[in-house]
């Protein structure tokens, strides 16, 4: 199945802009094998170098409660250009995803409380959730971490061996 909609200048994109392996990640914050899974993409990222383009959405789980307010933390970071440095607090201190939480990590990126808590009542960043999670319905999500590279759907195992083994001959 096909990414829908493809990676757009709209998306959170880390590495080469002209990698020739682009990796989106539909992942949840609260997901205990997406925070597993956060650091074989730390060690793609240091292995690929240039040759990878990484991309998250947001796909908060009903089933995990601090999920969604996670989720619109990192968009409201993003518009201080923290959302990289957000998702990766998250999860780091997966454990630790209560809204009080998401203030202290917004205080320590350097987003006062006051200004976090206004900017989150804001439903544009809410909105950019939903548009996340519905692209993954769209492209056949349907659990997380999933993975789309080169804008199909990568359905092997998770590991970082077997990543690299489908990888390499994209290279």
């Amino acid at each position: 199945m096909a990414l829908k909609p493809p990676v757009t200048n709209l998306d959170h994109i880390q590495g080469n802009s002209n990698a020739s392996i682009e990796l989106v990640e539909y992942g949840d914050y609260q997901c205990p094998y997406c925070a597993e899974f956060y650091y074989v993409i730390k060690e793609l990222q240091n292995q690929l170098g240039t040759n990878l383009k990484f991309i998250f959405r947001n796909f908060p789980l009903e089933m995990h409660p601090n999920a969604l307010h996670a989720a619109i933390a990192t968009e409201v970071l993003a518009k201080y250009n923290k959302f990289w440095p957000m998702h990766d607090m998250l999860y780091e201190n997966q454990a630790y995803l209560h809204d009080k939480n998401l203030i202290n990590y917004a205080e320590k990126l350097g987003v006062n409380e006051q200004q976090f808590e206004q900017d989150f009542k804001d439903k544009s960043f809410a909105d950019k959730v939903e548009k996340d999670f519905e692209s993954g319905l769209r492209s056949g999500v349907n659990g997380t971490p999933s993975l789309y590279i080169n804008n199909k759907k990568y359905e092997g195992e998770y590991s970082l061996d077997a990543i690299l083994t489908y990888i390499k001959p994209l290279l």
